[in-house]
């Protein structure tokens, strides 16, 4: 009954803290990804960011402003994958983590809109 117990232990397992719950990409495989008009875009920096230039369809809901987990789980569906993106890719890291830990499927941008802006894809102003 001893082993039993063990390999049930050892099934339970999370990863370990090093293994991300997202996935992080490119911007070819970003573009990709978005294309799906399923996706949900997710824009995580601050509104006047936003307002600078941003992602065509993209919704904006800063992670660093309180209340981005309520606001998020009002504006996003479950059943739908999150493309998220930040400046650089720090934020959206971050943004990543929360929701993946709260069920959403998540595609992280990991270069950020400099990356996206540094490749010459299209913005809305």
């Amino acid at each position: 009954m001893g082993l039993f117990s063990a390999i049930l232990a050892l099934a339970g397992c999370k990863a370990s803290a090093g293994d991300k719950a997202f996935e992080s990409v490119d911007v070819t495989k970003f573009v990709e990804v978005i294309s799906d008009s399923t996706v949900t875009r997710l824009d995580v920096r601050t509104a006047e960011e936003y307002a600078e230039g941003h992602i065509e369809g993209a919704l904006n809901i800063d992670v660093l402003a309180d209340g981005f987990e309520q606001k998020a789980e009002q504006a996003l569906a479950k059943d739908k994958t999150v493309a998220l993106y930040c400046r650089s890719g720090r934020r959206s890291k971050k943004a990543a983590d929360i929701l993946s830990s709260k069920g959403y499927q998540v595609v992280e941008l990991n270069t950020g809109y400099q990356g996206w802006t540094g490749t010459g894809q299209p913005v809305v102003k």
